[in-house]
């Protein structure tokens, strides 16, 4: 059984960890978001057919959301190898691309809407939808937590592979 103090740090440094998660998450989601919207909106207005713009938009968006995941909000989290992170990764948002295209398609075509602004609606709703998704998804299966959990260290040093943050197991 684990002494009050050790479970105090444990706790205290999973909800450090989780905020850092979150916080990085939003902003390199945030950052995404503004590529895919942007890239839907200007090759739409220039005559894409709109579910080929949300195609571009969200492949680009998703790559950089890649670099971004995997080098600072999840950079803690043990490492199983660039081809298989990015394979599972692509398979996520492969996921979530299919339901941002359908949604987009739904709105466009049964729908019959061509409004720009109608059409945006439809993307940020799919958008945020798929945030969630992905949140779940890359803490699970993408950006694996190791065997044992790390929690970051107040004023440690962020030199060699620590980053500043201490091992903490079963036992604490």
């Amino acid at each position: 059984m684990p002494s009050l103090p050790a479970l105090r740090r444990r706790v205290g440094g999973t909800w450090r960890v989780l905020l850092k998660e979150i916080g990085a998450f939003g902003v390199v989601g945030a950052a995404s978001f503004v590529l895919d919207v942007g890239v839907f909106q200007l090759l739409y207005t220039r005559g894409v057919e709109a579910v080929a713009a949300k195609l571009v938009s969200s492949l680009l968006a998703t790559t950089a959301a890649y670099a971004g995941h995997r080098f600072w909000s999840f950079a803690h989290r043990e490492r199983s190898g660039y081809g298989r992170e990015y394979a599972v990764f692509a398979t996520v948002n492969g996921a979530t691309l299919l339901l941002s295209l359908s949604v987009v398609a739904l709105v466009r075509h049964p729908l019959g809407q061509q409004d720009a602004l109608v059409l945006q609606a439809a993307n940020v709703a799919a958008i945020a939808l798929g945030t969630v998704v992905r949140w779940f998804a890359y803490r699970r299966w993408v950006f694996r937590a190791g065997s044992r959990e790390t929690v970051p260290v107040a004023g440690t040093p962020r030199t060699g592979r620590s980053r500043g943050f201490e091992q903490v197991g079963s036992e604490v």
